[in-house]
């Protein structure tokens, strides 16, 4: 009979490194899922209609039930098996796929991608995990390097991967293309991948309320800081609808900072509960013991930063090279693109890199070059800038992102015990996918309110055009983001501005690129406290290493 469980690090000869490949190609679905819908994004939006806060719903709700499920279904694969959470995930993830092409309005599209998130969840703690489990040794460090290679490229590819489908094809097929891959990715997983599972007894108990509190802390926090430009970030701008229930707008103060507050109280209580739960001895969603390790909780505040801030971009870029520059799908997911070459490159090597500076200098490498890309990036883009500048200042990025990624995970998880890897990499996987998350809702955030304070100045600097037109005109920019330039520039002198219309689409575009501008800057400002985190991590890694003379005396006959 086959076995159902493998040992930690007895898995042996070829077939691990087959596993590793499923595994990894079962990463790629989900990871690539997270950077190929940003460049459909002008194609979405003008298919279903979509605003820029259902836009960003879009990009952000895949994240939000991602990070929430990610915890609880890390610890369900230590107990249950991890190949067979690995396995359900990928069929769950393939199944929302299909919904998600078929989707005819933004409800649809956005319930999609939540249960998209489910799968997703499902998927990466129990890959990752079974990675962490089966490789010891230099075999380990080998196995993350290829981890944080697909982890940087498929990230980077998926713009690239989107602009072609959704220029070849259409949007829907950023979605149908899952189907057959995760069919073949079920098959190889339950071919050459071992079970495993956490050795010893399990703490009793389910931790519903850690669920339930931590789901709606950050789905809350979300919440507030997407629907904060719509809803009104004090006073209620508009009103907010819940089935039967609404929020008007006499009410004393917006929803959106109330979701803010009441998602920091369901987050602390959370935290409560764990603790808790572990001084009780029962089963906990967040093992906080764990973050009494130095590299892991430091680490893990590094990961949130950095990811709010390469989300933020991946968010904001498309929609400029798209209605500012007047680029093509297929061509901005070209010199979006230009990053998957720098991941893959520096994803390859790192690994050597490593063994001649030690994996936490890579990674503080990575994020220097990081912060460089992205804030040459906020300081150089305006409404003519070339295309080939983004794409070079794109490419330092990507160098950085191959290079950051393939060390950061496994530094993270180097000090913890292989029996709760599960909880571990669940753990460093939600920071990630919180961060995602926020930076969507962060960059579209600064967007919004930026387009509202620079399009009407820009707009009524054109001689003839009326206040009034001049204010529909900016409002319609912000609403569509950014999607009424492209429209206009398609009409020419033909739209309803006639002469002028030239001359509007030139201010809209300059106003759009002085808020893509603010909002990319505000990514290089997360990034730069990713890269102060990262060496705080360094010194820690540095001042627990043995000295020379000590390992001398210790190994001395």
């Amino acid at each position: 009979m086959p076995k159902l469980s493998v040992p930690a690090g007895h898995v042996s000869g070829r077939r691990k490194w087959y596993g590793l490949a499923a595994l990894a190609a079962g990463l790629s679905l989900i990871v690539l899922d997270g950077t190929i819908v940003g460049v459909a994004l002008p194609a979405i939006i003008a298919d279903l209609g979509l605003d820029l806060v259902d836009a960003e719903w879009v990009n952000s709700v895949y994240a939000i039930v991602f990070a929430a499920l990610l915890l609880s279904f890390g610890r369900l694969g230590d107990r249950t098996g991890r190949r067979r959470v690995f396995v359900l995930g990928v069929a769950l993830f393939a199944a929302a796929s299909v919904t998600a092409a078929l989707a005819t309005d933004v409800g649809g599209l956005i319930a999609s991608r939540a249960v998209q998130g489910i799968g997703g969840a499902m998927v990466l703690p129990a890959s990752l995990s079974s990675v962490n489990a089966t490789f010891r040794g230099k075999d380990r460090a080998a196995a993350f390097g290829v981890w944080g290679a697909v982890m940087a490229g498929m990230a980077a590819v998926g713009p690239l991967l989107g602009g072609w489908l959704t220029t070849a094809l259409d949007w829907r097929w950023i979605f149908f293309v899952n189907v057959p891959l995760a069919l073949i990715v079920v098959v190889a997983a339950l071919l050459v991948v071992d079970e495993t599972r956490a050795d010893g007894p399990h703490p009793p108990g389910s931790d519903v309320v850690g669920l339930l509190t931590s789901a709606l802390g950050f789905g809350l926090l979300v919440f507030g800081l997407i629907e904060g430009s719509d809803l009104g970030w004090w006073r209620p701008t508009a009103p907010l609808e819940l089935g039967p229930v609404t929020w008007p707008t006499t009410a004393p103060i917006s929803a959106s900072p109330v979701a803010l507050a009441l998602g920091a109280v369901f987050i602390v209580a959370f935290l409560l509960n764990e603790h808790h739960r572990a001084r009780r001895t029962l089963s906990a969603i967040l093992d906080l013991r764990l973050f009494g390790i130095s590299t892991f909780s430091w680490g893990n505040v590094t990961a949130l930063t950095v990811a709010v801030g390469e989300f933020a971009l991946v968010f904001v870029l498309p929609l400029y090279l798209v209605n500012v520059l007047g680029l093509s799908i297929l061509g901005a997911g070209v010199v979006l693109a230009v990053m998957a070459a720098g991941a893959f490159v520096a994803g390859a090597s790192a690994r050597h890199l490593a063994a001649a500076m030690s994996p936490q200098g890579v990674v503080v490498l990575g994020l220097g070059l990081e912060v460089v890309g992205v804030g040459a990036l906020a300081l150089l883009i305006n409404a003519t800038t070339p295309p080939w500048l983004v794409a070079t200042c794109l490419g330092v990025y990507g160098v950085g992102l191959g290079l950051a990624a393939a060390q950061l995970t496994s530094l993270i998880l180097a000090d913890v015990p292989t029996a709760r890897s599960g909880t571990g990499s669940a753990t460093q996987s939600t920071v990630r996918q919180v961060g995602s998350a926020l930076g969507s809702a962060v960059a579209g955030t600064v967007l919004a309110a930026r387009l509202s304070s620079v399009l009407l100045a820009h707009v009524t600097a054109v001689p003839g055009v009326p206040g009034p037109v001049a204010q529909q005109l900016a409002d319609a920019t912000t609403h569509s983001a950014g999607g009424a330039i492209a429209a206009m520039r398609a009409s020419g002198t033909d739209g309803t501005l006639g002469a002028l219309g030239p001359q509007v689409v030139d201010a809209l575009s300059a106003g759009f690129a002085d808020a893509a501008s603010t909002s990319i800057g505000v990514a290089a400002g997360f990034l730069v406290l990713g890269l102060a985190g990262a060496l705080l991590v360094a010194r820690r890694v540095d001042r627990a290493a043995p000295r020379p003379e000590e390992t001398r005396v210790t190994t001395a006959p």
